[in-house]
């Protein structure tokens, strides 16, 4: 009795939507909004949502050499996927129909863009990349008058800078505004965190729960003010690294609220906590438990985890990622959590996007505290035959964590300080390439490089570190504030690790953006910082050079890169007292005894016994004499 009252319930219902005129039919989503003719892969998704469309059957019409090859529908009647085969299609604007019997009640126009070459700057060793978060960074301003130019609304409600873990109001007006700023610095590449729809409670500021996979965050911009901020940065000479999560989304977007099936999320849509053990994803001794909760698991309630596994879902977020190459130029993709996804899912995104985009590079949030986890998501990882990530860059977190230790420490010939870097270095044999690692002193998820106050007025530290992190192998990639000696560490919250940048903002009395604004230790944090990016742009040996290094002596760490007869060598004291070294030793390294010094700008030469001071570092450039003004 009760399933006959259901099923007429139900053919009620059915009927009611049938007799809805076509008018008062609403489209919530269609995604992707628009679409290229000319893609390699030719076959293409198209996502219809809104209020009971699934009960109609779809019809193409003036679709020149479109196929139709399926039609998916669920039992959450809000949703129409198709997927059509354009194949030699030209661009042009078809309508889908939806029919009801002979008539059609809604047509829904469509169009393929003429497909444009694009200029991608595919990010490698030879790029200093900069992360920013845009709600922290700057706020934009129009000419007219001093107001910001977005969202006054959600400004009045949500907006407080007082707050930590609250919206500030940074944009992409103000990040394409001081654009000016990074390319003084030296930085050639970007990468802001989500700048995606976060449409989820004030928490949300850093862009990690995204609610819409196509639009930009109305509190940031607009769509065509993304594509803006990228044109202005390759303008500027700097590449646009896009941040996107896979692994999950905010649990306001519509495909969690309204999702077109349970099984679009893992454990059917039901809130399961991962376990964050990042190393069980790639352990071989780990229990299928473990693992299934890392890969599977939600990060937090508010954050349900996409079932990768699901084809519908796959090819939902991998059109979304080529979309955002095509309509703004990307550059590269950054990949939250990456270890957290299904292998094969993110496999095969990688594999689709060098396809698509040959030499695109894209780099994973690899949080593994070790090389050798770190190593088993890199591509061609033998570590890791025969499964192949195809994930080309992937993060140094343990490198990170040496950079910010051993420039504390007094360096011995085997246990401490630069004596750790060398015995790290020398197990580089687990990467499949060590130019393609990104190498970090800090970022938005750690202590800032120079964690307390007292830490931040001894700069003779951050210009050891970073001249470590420019000179080694890999992708440098700087934190914003670094560069004026901002710190911050995590004892209060995640917020306090992302402050405001001095500046960014109307009100603010101090603006770090000019030489004018800046205290002098932020001025001399700056203009170090200025003259190693200024001087590693363009340099080969650095980016792409061999690496050969020697075993500590005198608690001194000499290194050298060198790239088709071009060389740098680097030497530096990891002591608090001055020390002297024969260099008779480093021969190998050191072709002449002078050469270029770039931490002083000017030509250095040493006698037979090179003596360095406390804590100094060298920097001999033996290919073409620098710009001296660097």
């Amino acid at each position: 009795m009760r399933k006959s009252k259901l099923t007429l319930t139900f053919l009620l219902s059915l009927c009611s939507f049938l007799s809805i005129d076509a008018a008062k039919i609403n489209v919530n989503h269609v995604h992707p909004m628009f679409w290229w003719s000319g893609m390699h892969s030719t076959e293409l998704q198209i996502m219809i949502h809104g209020m009971g469309l699934g009960v109609y059957d779809v019809q193409l019409k003036n679709a020149k050499d479109i196929e139709l090859k399926s039609v998916n529908k669920f039992d959450n009647k809000n949703y129409i996927i198709l997927y059509v085969d354009t194949k030699g299609a030209p661009a042009q604007t078809f309508s889908i129909d939806l029919v009801n019997g002979k008539k059609v009640v809604k047509s829904i126009p469509y169009e393929l863009k003429e497909r444009k070459s694009l200029r991608l700057g595919n990010f490698d060793a030879s790029d200093v990349m900069y992360l920013l978060m845009p709600d922290r960074f700057a706020q934009g301003f129009t000419d007219k008058q001093k107001e910001p130019m977005y969202a006054k609304a959600e400004r009045e409600k949500t907006w407080n800078r007082k707050v930590d873990m609250a919206r500030h109001g940074g944009d992409l007006a103000g990040m394409s505004q001081h654009m000016d700023y990074l390319r003084e610095l030296g930085i050639t590449a970007i990468w802001p965190t989500p700048t995606l729809s976060n449409d989820m409670a004030e928490m949300s500021y850093h862009g990690y729960a995204i609610t819409d996979y196509y639009q930009t965050d109305p509190r940031l911009g607009t769509n065509e003010d993304y594509k803006s901020f990228v044109q202005i940065a390759h303008d500027n000479g700097i590449k646009v690294i896009k941040d996107i999560v896979f692994n999950h989304c905010g649990s306001f977007n519509f495909l969690f609220a309204d999702r077109p099936a349970d099984d679009w999320f893992n454990y059917d849509s039901k809130y399961t906590q991962t376990g964050y053990k990042t190393s069980a994803a790639g352990d071989n001794h780990a229990s299928c438990l473990d693992k299934q909760l890392t890969v599977d698991g939600w990060f937090v309630e508010t954050m349900p985890d996409f079932n990768g596994k699901n084809k519908l879902v796959a090819d939902y977020l991998i059109q979304a990622s080529k979309w955002w190459v095509e309509y703004a130029g990307v550059d590269g993709f950054r990949q939250d959590t990456y270890p957290y996804n299904d292998f094969n899912f993110m496999k095969r995104w990688c594999h689709e996007m060098d396809e698509e985009y040959p030499g695109f590079n894209i780099v994973g949030e690899t949080w593994v505290n070790n090389n050798v986890g770190v190593s088993y998501w890199q591509k061609d990882s033998k570590l890791a035959a025969p499964l192949n990530s195809e994930l080309k860059t992937v993060m140094d977190f343990p490198l990170m964590y040496l950079l910010t230790s051993v420039v504390d420490e007094e360096t011995d010939e085997w246990d401490n300080g630069l004596a750790k870097l060398y015995a790290y270095l020398s197990q580089d044999m687990v990467y499949a390439n060590t130019n393609n690692l990104l190498t970090f002193l800090a970022n938005h998820d750690t202590d800032r490089f120079q964690p307390t106050k007292e830490k931040a007025e001894n700069i003779t530290r951050y210009k050891q570190a970073l001249a470590l992190l420019l000179t080694l192998r890999g992708t440098p990639q700087l934190y914003y504030g670094d560069e004026i000696g901002m710190y911050a560490n995590k004892s209060v919250n995640d917020g306090a690790l992302r402050q405001d940048f001095p500046g960014g903002w109307a009100e603010d009395k101090n603006n770090a953006f000019t030489k004018e604004g800046r205290t002098k230790l932020q001025n001399e944090y700056f203009d170090f910082s200025k003259r190693l990016l200024n001087w590693r742009k363009g340099n080969k040996a650095v980016a792409y050079g061999t690496l050969t290094h020697y075993a500590i002596r005198n608690g001194v760490y000499v290194y050298s890169r060198l790239y088709k007869g071009q060389r740098v060598t680097v030497l530096i004291n990891g002591t608090s007292k001055p020390q002297t070294v024969d260099a008779s030793i480093y021969e190998e390294v050191l072709p002449s005894l002078s050469a270029f010094d770039v931490m002083t700008g000017k030509r250095r030469t040493f006698n037979d016994k090179i003596t360095l001071g406390a804590r100094e570092v060298v920097i001999m450039d033996y290919g073409p004499t620098p710009n001296p003004s660097l």
